[in-house]
């Protein structure tokens, strides 16, 4: 096979995304670790972009708050596309995502508060209730035609709820000033956006422009601007035909390589450039450290499973398509990849706290590797036991 054929068969692999960031994960650990550490931290700092507009931001700030928006619109264009005609078309299917998210953030928060309560980490409660989108999406890819594509979706779905969850309580929570004028015009976007959708206006650059600016107006409204991408994905016009092709699924085939092979691989490098001291691994035995890796491996492990199968018993939801109670389980320790989302939610709990900062990073990643891990071995073994 010619060099040529190995990186378009690799690249057309579903697996292929998840392998690269795992890739970059580990190399940014290196890096960071390395004598390259300050260097790569002083470039991630580094200042660009358009004073006059107030969007000069540091180079870290353009890739968690700007390319991951694309990540999330796309991310957003699939869900739709499954709320419209697929998976998640009828409202049992719908719905599970929904009470799964609500318990895969109040366990976890609970677990936190239970070890935490009236000690100086008490405000770290919002930690363990975030999911990793990216991160968790990756290690399912990585199972392939293993894993049947509602529980995909399903994944997708619940992390995405988990994610406005998680942008609420920063919001609500941890943000010092919301910019009401900013939110009030994003506001206004996002309804031109839906009039253009009710009016039938199919070009694609109708949207993305008013798009544009929904993520500018979001971005200084003081709310995480990511979920402008999801706002956007939800205007984008589609319809139910095999035969002709929608705008949502013209977009949506245009942003796959890019998000897979790019946004997620610079994302991930950004994101893991972690430097470890010695302080890290005593806060693993601290209550800080018990409280972020308990919530986040067995709160959404705990909370996910309990709130899905309380909604599926009072026939509200169903399961997944083709899936089982086992591979739910292994849903539910991948969405205890906390990460990105939760390491943002941890600097913004202990603003003036390095030390604390450093711990729950450490115990953040631990518990990421350990859900990662866990969650990849349930759903291959579940996998392997039904084909016996």
């Amino acid at each position: 096979m010619k060099l040529s054929q190995y990186f378009k068969k690799f690249f057309q692999s579903s697996q292929s995304s998840g392998i690269l960031l795992i890739f970059c994960v580990a190399f940014a650990l290196i890096i960071a670790n390395s004598s390259l550490g300050n260097s790569f931290q002083q470039f991630l700092n580094f200042h660009i972009g358009f004073e006059d507009l107030h969007l000069k931001y540091p180079v870290s700030i353009w890739i968690n708050d700007g390319l991951m928006a694309i990540f999330f619109l796309l991310v957003g264009l699939e869900i739709k596309r499954e709320l419209v005609e697929g998976e998640l078309s009828s409202f049992k299917n719908a719905s599970l995502p929904i009470f799964a998210a609500i318990g895969g953030m109040l366990v976890p928060a609970l677990i936190y508060s239970a070890f935490n309560s009236g000690t100086d980490y008490s405000n770290g409660w919002g930690i363990p209730m975030a999911t990793d989108i990216a991160f968790s999406l990756a290690i399912i890819s990585m199972l392939g035609k293993k894993v049947p594509a509602s529980l995909k979706i399903f994944l997708a779905a619940l992390a995405i709820v988990d994610d406005l969850g998680a942008i609420l309580v920063i919001a609500i929570f941890y943000t010092e000033q919301i910019h009401w004028m900013y939110l009030l015009l994003s506001f206004g976007i996002v309804t031109i956006l839906f009039l253009l959708n009710f009016l039938k206006v199919k070009k694609l650059v109708f949207y993305l422009i008013p798009g544009l600016f929904l993520w500018y107006f979001l971005h200084h409204s003081g709310i995480h601007a990511t979920i402008a991408g999801v706002l956007l994905a939800f205007t984008v016009p589609t319809n139910k035909s095999e035969t002709k092709i929608s705008p949502l699924e013209k977009l949506e085939h245009s942003l796959h390589f890019p998000v897979s092979f790019l946004i997620m691989p610079i994302f991930a490098l950004t994101n893991t450039n972690i430097a470890f001291n010695n302080t890290m691994i005593d806060g693993l035995f601290s209550s800080l450290g018990l409280g972020i890796i308990g919530g986040l491996v067995l709160g959404k492990l705990i909370g996910i499973n309990l709130f899905s199968l309380i909604a599926i018993k009072l026939k509200i939801s169903s399961l997944p398509q083709n899936s089982s109670w086992n591979q739910m389980i292994g849903v539910g320790l991948l969405a205890g990849i906390g990460f990105t989302m939760s390491i943002f939610i941890a600097l913004l709990s202990f603003k003036n706290e390095i030390n604390f900062q450093d711990e729950a990073k450490f115990a953040i990643l631990i518990a990421s590797v350990i859900a990662a891990i866990s969650g990849y071995l349930v759903l291959n073994l579940s996998a392997k036991s039904k084909i016996k």
